[in-house]
């Protein structure tokens, strides 16, 4: 069947697709699908916020929570004008997925505020996180649904939410978000476990191919806090970063960029335009370019039915949530490019999330040698289960990863019977 590019870069109508492939494989009884299929719980509020102007402005936003069989939901909020409950729907519905795959306690969630935060005052981003920490009170805390940094979310934005939420407690409650500074209940290495988590995968993925790091090219698409910290994390490790897509300048060179020097560039500069030790590059022609490793870590819907066909690279490494769209998938099977899931590769956030949240209950904070030690056992546990899956039921790594998890979430609500 043809469908649009509309329907096929419709977060929701992805996930579904993939959702429905895994359940046909695990012959789920119907019942139990739809029970999987929908969100536990959908939240619509309406912020009203008082501008530094003097003016009143309303924002929408959304909170998800997808499912909480398996222990609180779990997942970011991001603010950005092109957020919509579909998307939200699915990344909530992504992450119930990505802490089963890593077989972590929580289920999944996901929130969002249809804002411009690039043009929003420190003060205004502060008055109006605060209001939608107000309107989801009831809804979130450490054993309901504890939220996360996400796009155009950070630290800062996370201290609000917690301080909010622990003024309408009368107790501070720092186990109600991650992601937080580590001076009020943060974790150590929280910043990087993503971009580590990616690493670690791809450590796992080129001993397939008998691969090293020193002869593994990688080509980097995103240099925000996933794409920068899984580029310099690899490129410490010995790999060649010979690429980084931005939208602010994308670079080229075939020895190597020397990720460090980039680093401090764009540290001092704010943009990686102008930074001489690489060539300017066409951000297109740059993400089609031969490599060992492409890892797309922007945003959704890089890789479509329109594109896969010119993916010239041996591991497809999905730092970012939903790069690439389940019409693609087939092009990319075909083509014989092994795929590490987003679900997986992405992954090393919220297991160091969980960390997080296991430190701020217990009251006992680890060092980072432990969190990073931790988070290595589990996403190389978890990658060898994905491709054990996917060996096991002749799947691609994907649907091995859907079926693993779907399969994870589905015995509990099994195990747990249906209230009525």
């Amino acid at each position: 069947m043809t469908v649009s590019l509309e329907q096929e870069i419709n977060p929701w109508e992805a996930q579904s697709a993939r959702f429905d492939a895994a359940t046909k494989k695990l012959n789920l009884d119907e019942g139990l699908v739809k029970i999987l299929r929908y969100p536990n719980r959908e939240l619509i509020v309406h912020i009203p916020v008082s501008m530094d102007n003097g003016k009143l402005e309303v924002f929408t936003g959304f909170r998800v929570q997808h499912s909480i069989a398996r222990g609180p939901a779990k997942g970011g909020v991001r603010y950005s004008p092109d957020v919509t409950l579909d998307e939200v729907r699915a990344l909530a519905s992504w992450m119930t997925w990505k802490c089963a795959v890593v077989n972590i306690p929580f289920g999944g969630a996901k929130g969002g505020i249809i804002c411009d935060p690039h043009k929003m005052s420190p003060g205004e981003l502060e008055r109006m996180t605060r209001r939608y920490t107000a309107e989801l009170v009831e809804f979130i805390g450490p054993e309901k649904d504890v939220p996360a940094p996400d796009m155009n979310t950070n630290e800062q934005v996370m201290a609000w939410m917690m301080d909010t939420y622990s003024m309408h407690m009368r107790q501070t409650v720092t186990a109600v978000v991650t992601g937080k500074p580590i001076n009020i209940g943060g974790s150590r290495g929280r910043r990087e476990a993503t971009g580590r988590g990616i690493m670690i995968t791809c450590d796992q993925a080129i001993k397939k191919f008998g691969l090293r790091p020193e002869n593994t090219r990688v080509i980097v698409q995103g240099f925000g806090n996933v794409g920068s910290n899984a580029a310099r994390l690899m490129h410490e490790a010995g790999y060649k970063i010979i690429g980084i897509i931005e939208v602010d300048g994308s670079i080229y060179t075939k020895k190597g960029i020397d990720i460090e020097a980039l680093w401090s560039y764009r540290e001092k500069n704010r943009t990686l335009a102008g930074f001489t030790e690489a060539e300017k590059a066409d951000p297109t022609e740059l993400f089609q370019s031969e490599c060992e490793i492409l890892i797309p870590a922007a945003t959704e819907n890089q890789i479509t039915s329109r594109n896969a066909a010119k993916i010239r690279c041996k591991i497809l490494a999905e730092g970012a949530n939903g790069p690439t769209t389940a019409a693609a998938d087939e092009i990319l099977a075909a083509n014989k490019v092994f795929v590490i899931p987003d679900i997986l590769c992405n992954a090393g956030g919220v297991t160091t999330s969980y960390f997080e949240w296991v430190q701020d209950r217990q009251g006992y904070f680890w060092k980072e040698s432990v969190v990073n030690e931790q988070l290595a056992d589990i996403m190389i546990s978890s990658f060898n289960d994905v491709v054990r899956y996917a060996d096991t039921h002749s799947v691609n790594n994907r649907i091995a990863a859907y079926m693993l998890a779907i399969d994870r979430v589905a015995y509990t609500v099994r195990q747990r019977g249906i209230y009525a």
